[in-house]
């Protein structure tokens, strides 16, 4: 059965997954892990394999993940990607997807976290540079800013951010707008270090490069 992402954007089973798992990361003190991030992964990691000239399927099955990759955060934010990988397997076999087509769900969710993952395959490429790009104002959910930690401060401080794909010269550019009397370029570049070099990777798998350029400065 060829299930397309709008359908999966209305199941509310996954849906609940991920506004429960927002939930949660809402009372730890993350930042918004809500639906609202699930589709802007999905679009954004749609857009990478699209402009790079993958076809439709891939390309579906990368908007699929995106939008379920954080559905593990709804029983614990530690190996919420492994948990994510198990509960999404089970759907999608619920609603009658092919094995294969599961198993590259499964995989790019299983290794979409910095910690434990690392992109393995078209799928878990897009998926990887769309999660950790996805630096904005509005996904703080702190209230009060005295009490914003390095994280915070640094999603509140990005007044705009863009993903780039320029397919003749095989490059993929993270272009960031910083506050920096909220937060400097250096302080963005030490927290997201780690997510950066997975965007690196995850690009090479896209036979791309990665650049991230920062208040008009290349760091990467």
């Amino acid at each position: 059965m060829k299930m397309d992402y709008r359908q999966i954007c209305k199941n509310e089973e996954i849906s609940l997954l991920i506004e429960k798992g927002n939930e949660i990361l809402h009372e730890l003190g993350y930042t918004e892990h809500s639906r609202k991030h699930a589709m802007k992964v999905a679009e954004t990691a749609g857009k990478i394999l699209k402009e790079l000239g993958y076809g439709k399927r891939k390309i579906e099955l990368a908007k699929i993940a995106g939008y379920m990759h954080d559905i593990g955060n709804s029983i614990n934010r530690h190996d919420h990607a492994q948990s994510g990988a198990i509960l999404a397997y089970q759907i999608l076999k619920e609603l009658d997807f092919s094995y294969r087509d599961i198993l590259v769900v499964t995989t790019a969710i299983g290794h979409h976290d910095e910690g434990t993952g690392t992109a393995v395959d078209e799928v878990s490429a897009a998926l990887i540079l769309a999660d950790k790009t996805d630096v904005r104002r509005n996904r703080v959910q702190n209230p009060v800013p005295a009490s914003f930690d390095i994280h915070d401060r640094v999603n509140y401080a990005a007044l705009s951010s863009a993903l780039r794909i320029q397919k003749e010269k095989e490059i993929i550019q993270m272009e960031l707008e910083l506050d920096d009397s909220i937060c400097t370029v250096m302080d963005y570049f030490e927290i997201f270090l780690g997510r950066m070099l997975m965007c690196k990777r995850a690009a090479e798998k896209l036979n791309c490069k990665f650049k991230l350029i920062a208040n008009g400065s290349k760091l990467c």
